[in-house]
């Protein structure tokens, strides 16, 4: 058979015949035929491969994220490469600018961005030659970004624990560094103090989003306010609930019968946690989703000029914790 009618089989299904498609597929499985991905760049100028930078590899929320973005992107028949920026580990900056000057036309198609792992580089982002999407709200709409409603979320905990009947409310919040942090604070506060709740800030513990926080932010709350405990915490991330929860396990508190708990986050894996946390949030697989969809929108070329800004609503789940 000809060169073409062979492309033809493995690209283009649709214009062969079954008896060729046949024929050749037996011929690819004989031999063991694999598509050169290097060959194929050189012919179509692209590299079918799209870099994916996140923050903390093992945070389940940046795990589920890959995962489905990995999976939307094979439906489109290109690859993903996982860039781990390392907020945790103190490195973010030095890594992800480290990574972005790697990322070139020449190695990818596209890229997407994880919200915290290009912490204090914004500005780097206006350098990028290819297009990319930031997942999560940026102070400066360079490149297209979609992201959850973190004030909105926050806000409607608020409120949903003061018409709950909860009048003192701890706050587990996220370092202040994080613009994100802030506003869920910020919104928070608004939302509870509207509908009847009485916002104390000696009640607010600074964590760093990271589960040993929220494990030292309730010994905290033991230590200042044992005598006079709130009627409620709340966590800023699902990760510091996780170490709350230990952590009021370990000191005998009943949950909710001593103390009510919510989060923001822990839209999947806190399902299988017992006692189930009142939270509020959105499923990532969302964000991957979208953020995959507006990514092809440029690689692809059906989308040119301003960059986009979707902002997804967060829905609040509630469970008898809080």
């Amino acid at each position: 058979m000809s060169r073409t009618t062979v492309s033809h089989v493995l690209n283009h299904a649709d214009r062969v015949s079954k008896p060729l498609r046949d024929k050749v597929m037996a011929a690819v499985e004989e031999l063991g035929y694999a598509p050169n991905p290097q060959a194929r760049s050189l012919r179509t100028g692209r590299t079918n491969l799209i870099a994916v930078l996140i923050p903390d590899i093992l945070n389940p929320f940046y795990v589920k994220l890959v995962q489905v973005i990995q999976t939307e992107l094979e439906k489109a028949g290109l690859e993903t490469m996982i860039f781990n920026t390392d907020v945790p580990g103190g490195r973010s900056v030095e890594h992800g600018r480290e990574y972005l000057r790697q990322i070139s036309p020449k190695r990818f198609d596209g890229i997407l961005i994880a919200d915290f792992a290009v912490h204090r580089m914004h500005e780097d982002l206006e350098r990028l030659t290819i297009p990319a999407v930031f997942i999560g709200q940026l102070p400066s709409q360079v490149i297209d970004s979609v992201g959850i409603d973190d004030a909105g979320g926050a806000y409607l905990m608020g409120k949903y624990l003061a018409e709950a009947g909860h009048r003192r409310v701890a706050q587990i919040t996220g370092p202040s560094f994080f613009d994100q942090a802030v506003i869920r604070r910020t919104a928070f506060d608004e939302g509870f103090g509207q509908h009847g709740g009485i916002v104390d800030t000696t009640l607010h513990y600074e964590g760093s989003y990271l589960t040993p926080s929220g494990y030292e932010g309730v010994e905290w709350l033991l230590r200042e306010h044992g005598g006079n405990l709130p009627d409620a915490i709340f966590f800023s991330s699902s990760l510091m609930a996780q170490g709350g929860l230990a952590a009021l396990y370990d000191h005998k508190l009943r949950i909710p019968d001593d103390i009510a708990v919510a989060s923001f986050g822990g839209w999947e894996h806190f399902d299988y946690f017992r006692p189930r946390v009142t939270r509020v949030g959105n499923d990532p697989a969302l964000l991957a989703t979208r953020s995959v969809a507006m990514l092809l929108d440029r690689v692809e070329g059906r989308v040119d000029g301003t960059p986009r800004n979707e902002i997804l609503p967060c829905i609040l789940r509630q469970f008898d914790t809080a």
